[in-house]
């Protein structure tokens, strides 16, 4: 399982930096939001895949025999998801903010406004 999870971490990074060397501005946004995906399977691989077993005791309940999962994992994939939701809403408003202003979403047409 856990070589399946790093060849589609693999996969996901280079499709992303892929997809963010092309020239349209549309293309970088969705190459964010594959790294982004990327980032948080990394998180969930380094914290260890662990099926069936609750990241916490129950008041009360026995101690496991076999180590719990891993609650830290958990808590920063849910960071993660929220700093890359903030980074491909940002990355959305330029590139409309980009496209309205200069007509055009290709990287190479662009031209500066400055005189």
């Amino acid at each position: 399982m856990t070589v399946l999870l790093a060849i589609v971490v693999g996969g996901l990074y280079a499709s992303g930096l892929f997809l963010m060397l092309r020239r349209s501005i549309v293309k970088l946004a969705f190459g964010l939001v594959l790294l982004g995906h990327g980032t948080n399977l990394l998180i969930l691989t380094a914290g260890g895949v662990v099926r069936g077993r609750p990241p916490l005791i129950p008041r009360g309940g026995e101690v496991f025999h076999a180590p719990p999962a891993d609650p830290m994992a958990q808590a920063l994939i849910l960071t993660a998801i929220v700093i890359s939701f903030a980074v491909v809403a940002f990355a959305v408003v330029l590139l409309h903010r980009v496209h309205r202003t200069m007509g055009s979403d290709d990287i190479d047409s662009l031209e500066s406004t400055d005189p």
